[in-house]
């Protein structure tokens, strides 16, 4: 259907796949079973979703695959900001991450917007 790789909003997906895994590098060792495992599946299902989505046969799946997607990333953004306010991560240090996370959840619902 798409190339996926020259998708902007894959793009800007890995990079926040990146930058959660380099956030929770220095999360307690207790919760590297719980919600760094956690954070880091959703990011990396954001732009795997993306991908898979792009692959299919029609609109119809890969609008499907877009709303997996959207979903996942809002889970990434909320997991941050319980990681603030357990601690785990300042504020300020994520607020970067979380304007991204906004800018590709437009980005989704712009792509979702366009492919109906």
């Amino acid at each position: 259907m798409n190339n996926y790789k020259d998708l902007n909003v894959w793009k800007e997906a890995v990079e926040s796949s990146v930058e959660v895994y380099q956030i929770t590098n220095n999360f307690p060792k207790a919760e590297v079973f719980g919600l760094v495992q956690q954070m880091r599946r959703a990011s990396i299902s954001v732009s795997s979703n993306i991908a898979e989505g792009a692959g299919r046969n029609n609109k119809g799946e890969f609008v499907h695959f877009l709303g997996i997607t959207a979903a996942s990333m809002c889970e990434v953004e909320s997991q941050l900001i319980v990681s603030s306010k357990l601690g785990f991560v300042d504020l300020n240090k994520i607020s970067k991450e979380l304007n991204r996370i906004d800018k590709i959840q437009k980005m989704i619902y712009k792509l979702i917007h366009s492919m109906k």
